[in-house]
């Protein structure tokens, strides 16, 4: 088998079979472990495509896990698997490194899909060095390029994702994107997904780069359309 490696992190074994069972139908490698710990040695010795990781485990949490693989790689995509579906648990899973999350029971179809996204995304965004890979705005300092960004904050090292959506905001200053367009763009799903994987990006961007993330000035929610860059501070609609 050649296909995409998955390193799938679960200690439930009823779901990670059913899990590697789909998987392996449609062509994936899957390594499954049942301890973060030994994810992580995983991680650590040979490359993976995509991780999929249980929030709840024994040893070490799946957020712990989150953070170490960050650590070691900043592009790999990571979806969050949990019965912990309050917004606060979403937004801090997101906020550890997360690309994505889903909440258990989940969709079959649905989590193929995003694993099938996910994974078309890392394999081919890998953008090319352009006069607009480095963009300032505020007291920030973003390389899409090399997915760094300096802020007041310190330095940061930005997800694929995060790049992505940066690159969308950039590209479109000023303009209102809805979030149909961002979760194409994006994530790469139908824009009838129903998901809040969205706004909680919007949430992780603003407490990177917005000196007060609760009354943002470049990253702007338009009510009942969409969301709006703004390079140089408030603007209102």
């Amino acid at each position: 088998m050649s296909g995409p490696r998955i390193l799938l992190v679960e200690d439930e074994l009823h779901i990670a079979r059913g899990v590697i069972f789909n998987l392996e139908q449609e062509g994936y490698q899957v390594c499954h472990f049942e301890q973060g710990e030994a994810a992580l040695a995983a991680f650590e010795q040979s490359p993976f495509d995509l991780v999929i990781l249980d929030r709840m485990l024994p040893g070490i949490s799946g957020l712990e896990v989150c953070r170490g693989i960050r650590q070691r790689d900043s592009r790999v995509p990571i979806l969050m698997l949990t019965a912990m579906g309050k917004e606060r648990d979403r937004v801090r899973g997101l906020s550890e490194g997360a690309d994505d999350y889903l909440t258990k029971p989940f969709s079959l179809a649905e989590f193929l899909l995003r694993v099938q996204g996910m994974l078309r995304r890392s394999g081919w965004y890998r953008p090319q060095l352009r006069a607009n890979d480095r963009y300032n705005f505020g007291e920030n300092q973003v390389d899409l390029e090399q997915q760094r960004a300096w802020t007041p904050r310190g330095e940061l090292s930005l997800t694929d994702l995060e790049v992505r959506m940066l690159r969308s905001f950039f590209q479109r200053e000023g303009e209102v994107l809805n979030r149909a367009e961002l979760l194409e763009a994006v994530w790469g799903v139908s824009p009838e997904t129903e998901t809040r994987t969205l706004d909680n990006f919007i949430v992780r961007l603003r407490k990177y780069f917005e000196p007060d993330p609760a009354n943002p000035a470049h990253f702007l929610t338009v009510r009942g359309r969409g969301y709006r860059f703004v390079r140089n501070g408030f603007s209102s609609e």
